[in-house]
């Protein structure tokens, strides 16, 4: 039988890595030491994943390390920021060694694929927790903050919506969906791609006003930037585009679900209409698909209107920690 690990030994043996890194002092000491790209600012994140609120008890740990990194990446890539590198917490209920070598594996892929290097952290005893805090650069006054979309904007969104939360329903039995099509939802759920070179593009490009990332739901994200921005919005909702699975179900589920959905980490941002011809060569450059689906308002308030542009009402709520 294998010997237990202890807390230095499993983070020795699963989260160190020899070899050179962005950070000053790594892993090893009480504090890291990361030293800043001159000129630049620091943008900072964390997001925690709790088992039974986040995500299953039993997921897959390889999929689960993807998923707790690209999360924070993805608020960073709403930012505009450019990934350095991050912290890790960690409460385990018991040091699995098949499971530590899955979730490191899946962790670090995604890391070592935007160049994002752990640099500390914390592990403990305890119900199934991971938290992690990432660290970005980019230049000062380039933030893509939601304080800043104004009327006349338009309204864009990255990638494609639905599939995560088309899969939850899978899983939940509310939609009865062949094992093939739940795979592939499924996997925009466990494994999301953070939309980081499109965010850094616009960003650098100074051609996009506001910028948020969809986790809970595009209804609610995107009220976040109306709120902070003091203005409406109207929303094309049929010009949401819909994940390849969730393209095919019915209207209404189409619209519920793209509209509302959640788990998707694609981005939302505003920005000028002179600015679309530029939009969509960066696209085009970052291999990212996006789509002009509304405009934002001198009238407060969101307005959900059809591809006719008649109003829809449609009862939307987005995900909500302390709901349920």
């Amino acid at each position: 039988m294998p010997q237990a690990l202890s807390e230095f030994d499993l983070i020795k043996q699963y989260f160190v890595r020899q070899r050179p890194g962005r950070a000053t002092l790594g892993i090893g000491d009480d504090c890291a030491l990361l030293t800043p790209t001159a000129g630049k600012q620091i943008a900072i994140s964390s997001d925690m994943l709790v088992e039974d609120r986040h995500f299953f008890a039993g997921a897959d740990a390889r999929m689960l390390g993807h998923k707790s990194l690209a999360v924070n990446l993805s608020d960073l890539a709403a930012m505009g920021a450019r990934p350095v590198a991050f912290t890790l917490a960690l409460a385990l209920p018991q040091a699995d060694r098949h499971w530590l070598a899955g979730f490191a594996e899946g962790l670090f892929a995604l890391a070592d694929e935007h160049g994002c290097e752990l640099i500390g952290g914390d592990t403990t005893k305890g119900p199934l927790n991971i938290c992690i805090t990432v660290f970005g650069e980019l230049a000062p006054g380039q933030a893509l903050r939601r304080s800043a979309a104004r009327a006349g904007d338009d309204i864009w969104i990255s990638g494609a919506l639905g599939d995560a939360r088309l899969a939850l329903a899978g899983y939940r039995m509310e939609q009865n969906l062949p094992p093939a099509d739940l795979a592939t939802a499924a996997a925009r759920m466990h494994t999301p791609t953070p939309r980081v070179a499109l965010g850094c593009a616009l960003a650098e490009a100074g051609i996009v006003h506001a910028a948020i990332d969809i986790s809970d739901g595009l209804v609610g994200d995107l009220g976040h930037i109306l709120k902070a921005s003091h203005v409406g919005a109207t929303l094309d909702v049929d010009a949401l585009p819909a994940g390849p699975v969730l393209a095919r179900q019915d209207s209404a589920l189409r619209r519920r679900y793209t509209a509302a959905g959640g788990d998707d980490y694609e981005l939302c941002f505003t920005a000028p209409a002179a600015s679309r011809d530029a939009i969509a060569a960066l696209a085009i450059s970052c291999g990212t698909p996006v789509t002009r689906v509304g405009r934002i308002d001198t009238e407060a308030g969101l307005r959900l209107v059809d591809a006719a542009g008649l109003p829809l009402d449609l009862q939307l709520t987005s995900f909500d920690h302390f709901s349920g």
